[in-house]
């Protein structure tokens, strides 16, 4: 094997390897203080760079803060505008239209199916082409004896900097044990020992090893048992087709969505009793220029949708920054390192060799010491692509017997090994990626948005983790409130009745922009990144 690391980065190795076994039998590194941690967000964590974000003009959030790049499509002009849409005729008539096909929208979409409902789901990829798959260390829930869902939601809103919404905290605690069951049942395969007893570990910010997970997969594994549910329950799933703006009654409430087929162009209608937003997060907005560890199509089309229609916004001006993306190479560049390697031991070390903070701290917190350690301090690992620091992967063989990194970690493992690294024998390099969406739309306990009858789910929701979320709480999110939104709008479509389909308020939100001053050439929702260099998208609109 021949590693590619330069030889700068192999000198920086030694340095490492010389301190390892200290660190594998030494006391752990201290943790901060409340007040170390304060200062330390203030100064580095990309949530506190003023110049990023600008004031939202329209709308229901109108005068709070947004990334430049978000507010763009929040105050873009509509996919539709101009377009004559025969709304009298829909293509598709059901009870409940789910508009993603992650985690949370496959959840919602089983639970309304099994409500009784004609749901149906429509994605702008394919079903399973989410974050969720991207999930590898796990999903948290308060099940063992030495546990509760009272101290779950302490590290929670801990986590979270007691920013979270305390009914969505304690909806999302309480109901973890029964979604763990409902995955089980399901066919998801957890670890487990000997004995059928679920493992369990730590995460970041944990007081207790609350985490399940299916070696480093554990998204994967629970994507691919909920596809399959949809998919055997024989629920439709219209796939390479986005919605592009929420259809509404005459009476303001939500009734459905226009589609937009992702290769023809072909605008279609879907009248619903009920919606489910479920469009996932906003990595591929690329905040600030950072990578993302998210799919190809994150890029907050819910969000988007969900406001123009009248629903608020919360904590949109916060995003989660991952500690532990690959910096190199460069084909992987921005793909998460699970938190698990963490957990299992693996300590952030720089290029003298020097241990610099616990390897547990919070994600916002260790995110932010690792820029620091890399742009104030100068103590980064240079590498051809960009700078980072050191994660001493051989730690765990060390500490837990030779092995065990291939069992718990195979999918790691097998992403490196095609480069040439074996994560076993040499420490990897990492920088903070682009994460997670913490804030997004506004709800009550029961999903719902401030549009009557539309309700949301899994990423695209703001309020449940705060300012900072918590490994493993994603998926929990996804499941939990999943779940909890199609039980809801499969109860409530039995008493809807519609009135007349309209898209006026998009129309009104348009004045509204006028009436702000605001021109723009900007289509939105985004739909797709476009990673195209600049000569051949002006290649591309050459016409002949």
């Amino acid at each position: 094997m021949s590693l590619p690391y330069t030889q700068e980065m192999l000198d920086s190795i030694k340095k490492v390897e010389a301190g390892r076994a200290e660190r594998v039998n030494g006391p752990e590194p201290r943790r901060m203080t409340a007040e170390e941690k304060d200062a330390l967000l203030e100064k580095f964590h990309p949530d506190y760079n003023k110049s990023s974000f600008v004031d939202i003009k329209v709308g229901p959030n109108k005068g709070q803060k947004a990334p430049k790049e978000l507010a763009e499509m929040l105050e873009a002009n509509s996919r539709i505008r101009d377009m004559e849409i025969d709304l009298s005729k829909p293509d598709y008539d059901v009870d409940v239209l789910v508009i993603g096909g992650g985690g949370a929208g496959s959840s919602a979409a089983i639970e309304a199916h099994e409500g009784g409902a004609n749901v149906m789901i429509v994605t702008k990829l394919r079903i399973g082409d989410a974050n969720t798959m991207m999930a590898e260390g796990g999903i948290q829930a308060a099940d063992k004896d030495n546990d509760s869902p009272q101290q779950h939601y302490l590290d929670v809103m801990g986590g979270g900097h007691f920013a979270n919404v305390p009914e969505l905290v304690r909806k999302l605690v309480c109901d973890g044990p029964s979604a763990i069951q409902w995955l089980d049942k399901l066919g998801v395969l957890f670890d487990k020992d000997e004995n059928g007893n679920m493992i369990t570990t730590h995460g970041g910010g944990t007081s207790r090893k609350r985490m399940h997970a299916a070696a480093d997969y554990s998204g994967a594994e629970i994507m691919r048992t909920l596809r399959d549910e949809v998919l055997n329950r024989g629920i439709p799933v219209i796939d390479f087709t986005a919605a592009v703006e929420l259809i509404k009654d005459t009476d303001g409430k939500a009734a459905g969505a226009v589609l937009m087929n992702m290769e023809t162009k072909e605008v279609l209608v879907a009248r619903a009793k009920t919606v489910v937003i479920a469009t996932g997060g906003a990595g591929r907005m690329h905040y600030q220029g950072f990578p993302t560890s998210n799919h190809y199509g994150a890029t907050a089309d819910g969000l988007v949708m969900a406001y123009r229609a009248g629903a608020e916004l919360l904590y949109q001006d916060t995003l989660q920054y991952h500690p532990t993306g690959v910096a190199f190479p460069a084909q992987i560049y921005g793909a998460l390192v699970t938190e698990k390697v963490r957990s299992m031991g693996a300590m952030f070390v720089n290029r003298e060799g020097e241990v610099f903070m616990h390897p547990l701290e919070t994600r916002d917190v260790a995110a932010s010491g690792i820029i620091r350690e890399t742009k104030e301090r100068g103590m980064g690992v240079h590498t051809p692509v960009a700078d980072g620091i050191w994660l001493d992967t051989p730690m765990i063989d060390m500490i837990h017997g030779k092995g065990t990194l291939e069992k718990r970690l195979p999918g790691m493992l097998r992403m490196y090994m095609r480069y040439d690294i074996d994560m076993r024998e040499v420490p990897i390099v990492v920088y903070p990626t682009l994460h997670y969406q913490n804030g997004g739309i506004k709800i009550t306990a029961d999903g719902m948005s401030g549009v009557e009858n539309l309700y949301v789910a899994g990423e695209a929701v703001g309020g449940v983790h705060g300012r900072n979320r918590l490994m493993g709480n994603s998926l929990l999110d996804i499941i939990v409130f999943g779940r909890n939104a199609g039980q809801q709008a499969s109860k409530k479509c039995k008493e809807v009745e519609l009135k007349e389909l309209t898209l006026a308020h998009v129309g009104e939100f348009e004045k509204m922009l006028l009436e702000a001053g605001i021109e723009t050439d900007v289509v939105s929702p985004k739909l797709l990144p476009d990673y195209r260099p600049e000569g051949v998208t002006k290649l591309n609109e050459i016409v002949l």
